[in-house]
Formats: structure tokens, C-alpha cells, sequence
């Protein structure tokens, strides 16, 4: 499982990304993101367990401390998984406008971002 996204940043940078986005608690089942739908928001995992399906194929289980959703938004693309709750899920919010502004204001946050995008494409 990959890092934490908020282990390469400082503490007032990680304060700063979480103060950003609004908490959500999201139910087992539930699908915040769909395949093929376009890129507008993403979610830090704050606890609980998420399944990431590609045609309907898990590919890849992530966790707390864990960002879905931000690979479509940095790549500027459509969604290439379906994100499903496999437990009850605490989460951070972000908008796409609310991304791009930490990723502009943070370079630590956009270089993490990018890391977590490619982690992701090597598990595909």
C-alpha cells in the first residue's frame, strides 16, 4: 500500500491541505467516483477502506492517508477506475478548484500528488 500523502509534507503544509477541504463520511457501498465521468473533486481517506475497480475489476485497495480521485484532475482526463466504500469512510472533500489551488501553493503537495499518480498506473 502506498504512503500517506501527507508524509512529504511539513505540518503547517499538511494542517493547510486538510483545512482546505471539507470532512464527509461517506457509507459502506457507496461510489463517490465513477469511471469514465469527468474529473471534479477528489477525497483524502481519513478512515476506512476504499476498493479502486477498472471495468469492474478491483485493481488496487486503499486507505487513511490515502488521496482517490486526483490522477483525472492532474492528467486533465476522465476518470479511469470506479471508486466503492468497502467500509464506513471518513474523508477530506476537495473540489478540482480546491486541488489545483494546494497543488499551485504547495509544490510538496503537487510533487505527492504526482507520485500517487504513477504509483497508481504501475498497479493497473
Amino acid at each position: 500500500m502506498t504512503t500517506s500523502i501527507f508524509d512529504a509534507l511539513s505540518a503547517a503544509e499538511a494542517e493547510r491541505v486538510r483545512s482546505t477541504g471539507t470532512p464527509v463520511t461517506l457509507p459502506a457501498g457507496w461510489s463517490p467516483i465513477g469511471e469514465r465521468t469527468p474529473a471534479d473533486k477528489a477525497y483524502i481517506i481519513t478512515t476506512g477502506e476504499v476498493s479502486v475497480r477498472r471495468h469492474g475489476t478491483e485493481i488496487a485497495q486503499l486507505g487513511p492517508g490515502q488521496i482517490i480521485g486526483e490522477a483525472a484532475i492532474v492528467n486533465h482526463t476522465l476518470r479511469s477506475a470506479t471508486i466503492v466504500a468497502l467500509t464506513p469512510i471518513e474523508a477530506i472533500h476537495y473540489t478540482s478548484e480546491q486541488l489545483e489551488q494546494l497543488v499551485a501553493e504547495i509544490p510538496a503537495f503537487a510533487e505527492a500528488l504526482s507520485r500517487a499518480a504513477a504509483e497508481r498506473h504501475g498497479e493497473a
